[in-house]
């Protein structure tokens, strides 16, 4: 897992100017250093530059990047970002046609699978990975993003030369590349924030690889295609062998991703996700290894937690039945309410864009607290999205409303806002635009019924959207502390099946995650497998909502506040003034009052950081 980087452009030869390119690139390793500590590397090659920092997973000794191959009086270098879980299959097939290899690491496998079967060879990893691969004699640059968009690849273009990077400000690295935002990057911000359009970077003229897609730059232009699309088919097998298949293809996701050469971990929360994941690593953990997991949780949280519709319960009682299960190596983490207000400007930095607020900064010091043991570490992230676990899931009328489900309602949004500015930003018409957008990207089986096209419609909205802002989490603030977090339940074949599987299947037994429960009776206690939904944790404590009120308080006074001009300071005093609400959020489940404030504290910062103003 590591930090890519680098700038390609047809027309140049970078090597005439050796001294100013390579100081460009150094200021990029820089910039990714945080997700790549264990080495670097860079490149200059005629028209491409290409930079590297590495975490070692996976061939310790000779995985260094950048990596070039030579083939057929060819040369092809390669940097990448990411783990290949099949590469070993990938490397006796290409080993079968001849291949011979001088390492042991999936970069190589990347390099000739490339060179054997052409630019589209991506369709047959399976993995999380973001690639650039340099064609010296056709003097061409592929870059790749994984199937879900797990790993982070973001571009702009300069005067012709296309600049890449995993984080958005290594791009500002490239002279006359400077960070600045329009009314397009604001409505990213105050109308859809903490998500984001896919493919969009939010600040002018910067964009992101989609998912699936490679875009290929060369004397002849840019061109842009998808190498995977996720698809609507028939599905045409049984209840029991769509459980056996189901069943099968999970384990094996959740076996594939154990492949390392450090100890992984696995992150706990008590609910059947995360529980189904520990169990199966447990289960295939090598003779007399004990599996190390993870739990969250928050100072005093037992004494200020708060039930509501989205969070019944705490952790903690289901992580002790889970421990005692599985009689792993457990650690139980505790963040303090202090801690989580002051990382909400690092976690800023990790994202490069405000996020969702302490529920980020929360797991940012996790993530830290964790990659002091580990470096490798599987999650139960995405499975809500594949198998139906969000409420509003069942919610008959919500897909036809025409409105993303979890953020029903932007006038919270709205009324925090300078009027002026928020007529300005047309936020519902831009609302509209990004669903309709979407809802036109999806297929429909024409013998489905109304129920299960809403129902469909819901799913694709949210693998697109949501489950794409989890995952940006997930990866920016573990690999902001040299952690590599792996997704079992975002492998694409699993999603490519569960997605198709018909509504009646995957709410078997009118559960939620009906099929999912069912996998799970043969690794769980039933305590946990039929515990409901509960989502990541976050702090009730009094007092960090006092801390987040201070703040605010001095930025509606604070006159050099980039963001006080965006507000609707009235509504913002008679906020302040309100009683405590924790629990009917604004984004998602967990993002209620406290979690603006933390919101404008972070944009404020931000707009700060990059001196932005519209």
């Amino acid at each position: 897992m590591c930090g890519i980087a680098g700038f390609y452009n047809p027309d140049i030869n970078f090597s005439n100017n050796p001294k100013d390119n390579f100081k460009i690139l150094n200021n990029m390793v820089k910039s990714i250093k945080k997700r790549g500590p264990d080495g670097d590397g860079t490149k200059i090659i005629n028209s491409c530059c290409l930079a590297h920092t590495r975490l070692s997973i996976i061939d310790l000794e000779t995985g260094s990047q950048p990596m070039s191959l030579f083939f057929g009086g060819n040369k092809y270098h390669i940097i990448y970002n990411g783990e290949i879980y099949n590469y070993k299959q990938l490397k006796k097939e290409l080993q079968s046609y001849g291949f011979t290899f001088n390492t042991n690491s999936d970069t190589e496998v990347i390099g000739y699978m490339f060179i054997k079967y052409g630019p589209l060879f991506a369709s047959m990893l399976n993995g999380i990975f973001s690639i650039a691969i340099y064609d010296e004699a056709e003097n061409s640059i592929f870059l790749y993003r994984d199937h879900f968009g797990i790993k982070p690849l973001y571009y702009t273009e300069s005067n012709k030369t296309l600049i890449f990077a995993s984080k958005i400000d290594t791009l500002f690295e490239y002279p006359r590349v400077n960070p600045s935002i329009d009314i397009k990057g604001f409505n990213e911000i105050f109308t859809l924030g903490p998500a984001k359009t896919y493919g969009s970077g939010v600040f002018y003229g910067i964009n992101e690889i989609l998912p699936g897609q490679l875009l290929s730059y060369s004397p002849e232009g840019i061109n842009k295609r998808f190498y995977y699309q996720l698809q609507c088919k028939p599905h045409t097998d049984s209840l029991e062998d769509t459980i056996e298949k189901t069943k099968y293809l999970l384990e094996d996701s959740i076996r594939s991703q154990m492949i390392s050469d450090v100890p992984i971990c696995t992150f706990l929360s008590g609910g059947i996700d995360s529980s189904i994941v520990s169990a199966i690593c447990s289960k295939n953990m090598k003779e007399n290894d004990v599996l190390s997991t993870y739990s969250f949780d928050f100072e005093e949280n037992s004494l200020h937690f708060k039930s509501h519709s989205y969070q019944l319960s705490e952790d903690r009682p289901y992580v002790d039945i889970m421990v005692k299960h599985l009689n792993s190596n457990h650690n139980y983490l505790t963040c303090r309410y202090d801690t989580l207000y002051d990382l909400l400007e690092e976690s800023v930095d990790s994202r490069c864009l405000p996020t969702m607020a302490d529920i980020d900064s929360s797991l940012l010091y996790f993530c830290g607290e964790v990659s002091k043991n580990h470096k490798c570490a599987l999650t139960g992230e995405c499975a809500d999205e594949i198998f139906g676990g969000y409420p509003w899931y069942f919610n008959k009328d919500l897909g036809a409303k025409g409105n993303f489900p979890w953020m029903r309602d932007i006038s919270f949004r709205k009324s925090i806002l300078n009027p002026e500015f928020a007529a300005t930003l047309q936020m519902e018409k831009y609302v509209k635009n990004a669903y309709n957008k979407t809802i036109c990207e999806i297929d429909y089986i024409p013998e489905e019924s109304e129920y299960n096209k809403n129902l469909r419609k819901i799913s694709y909205l949210n693998i697109r959207w949501f489950m794409q802002t989890l995952l940006d989490r997930m990866d920016r603030t573990s690999m902001h502390n040299g952690l590599e977090s792996r997704v079992p339940f975002a492998d694409f074949r699993l999603i490519d099946y569960v997605y198709n599987i018909p509504w009646e299947f995957k709410l078997l037994n009118n559960k939620p995650k009906g099929l999912l429960r069912h996998i799970a009776k043969n690794y769980l206690p039933e305590t946990i497998m039929n515990r409901p939904k509960s989502p990541y944790p976050k702090s009730y404590h009094p007092k960090y909502e006092e801390l987040l009120k201070n703040r605010i308080r001095e930025i509606i006074f604070d006159s050099t506040s980039p963001i006080r001009a965006y507000l609707n300071i009235n509504t913002i005093k008679n906020l302040l003034n309100e009683p405590e609400n924790n629990t009917n959020p604004w984004y998602g489940q967990l993002m209620a009052k406290p979690q603006m404030y933390a919101y404008i504290i972070q944009v404020d910062y931000w707009m700060r950081k990059y001196s932005l103003s519209l």
